[in-house]
């Protein structure tokens, strides 16, 4: 019953770690209509920052704070002077997104010197249930993926700022028409996905170390996840995260992880070829 329960609680925390990196990957490709193969390397900036700001006696916290704000800011900056140029061409702009991961991924291999860097955890130590102990740090992981998720729900769906990042990528003529600054809400809706890959990078790392192929490690799984929960919506790669999460954590008590790992791929890719539009079809939030 103990070993059933931790490995519930496993799954269910590398599910959330997966859903934090998909929301930012899912919001650019769903409202933007690219994918951006630079945000596992936004995921490594975050990391990065968070460590940074350990390294020079920071509480960790100012680093997980400043992360999201600092990345999102470039990500601003990075629409604005390469891939705002792009957007008739989304293949180029994909290429153009992965060559500046590569920049970034290689600044940052320079940076650490290809070397392996702890964080360790803000809350540190086991929450007890009677026998069972699961980590207080992925704990507070699920309850703070949950809360970002509501957030991001809320802000494109209740919000006037979310009304308009919506009819600006829907129908731009018609939001220009308007009077709404068409480049101004594409390079917001890029930097707050970016924001998002930053502060999955802040969290995760005190769990899986810094090093320079952090981002990459999940990106291939986040753009999975955004195929099979299905391109167009807010709640479809969010589902498909939980999905390709769930299946991630879960073979591998079962079989070996190389197995569980190519399995996860077969049966999305299976998934994809009989469900293309993915688990939920159709635009909107």
């Amino acid at each position: 019953m103990a070993n059933a329960f931790v490995a519930a609680f496993e799954i269910l925390s590398f599910g959330a770690i997966i859903v934090l990196i998909v929301l930012g990957l899912g919001i650019i490709a769903s409202m933007m209509g690219i994918f951006n193969f630079a945000q596992g390397e936004f995921v490594l900036l975050g990391a990065y920052i968070t460590y940074l700001a350990y390294a020079k006696g920071l509480p960790i916290w100012a680093g997980m704070v400043a992360a999201p704000f600092v990345v999102g800011a470039l990500g601003f900056v990075l629409e604005a002077l390469i891939i705002r140029r792009f957007y008739a061409a989304p293949i180029v702009a994909m290429l153009g997104t992965y060559a500046l991961g590569l920049i970034i991924r290689e600044s940052v291999r320079g940076l650490i010197g290809g070397f392996y860097l702890t964080v360790p955890e803000p809350i540190g130590g086991s929450i007890d249930i009677g026998a069972m102990h699961i980590s207080a740090w992925r704990f507070t992981i699920i309850i703070i993926t949950l809360l970002v998720m509501a957030g991001c729900y809320l802000l494109l769906s209740r919000t006037n700022f979310g009304l308009r990042m919506r009819a600006t990528l829907e129908n731009p003529s018609l939001a220009r028409a308007s009077g709404i600054s068409t480049p101004l809400m594409y390079g917001a809706t890029f930097a707050f996905g970016s924001a998002l890959a930053g502060l999955a990078g802040a969290l995760i790392v005190p769990v899986f170390s810094l090093y320079a192929d952090l981002g990459l490690r999940f990106l291939i799984q986040g753009f999975v996840a955004v195929m099979v929960g299905g391109v167009g919506s807010f709640i479809g790669p969010v589902a498909g995260a939980g999905v390709i999460g769930t299946l991630s954590a879960a073979l591998p008590w079962i079989m070996a992880p190389v197995v569980a790992d190519v399995l996860v791929f077969v049966l999305a890719i299976a998934f994809i070829k009989f469900r293309p539009q993915g688990l939920i079809a159709g635009k909107g939030v």
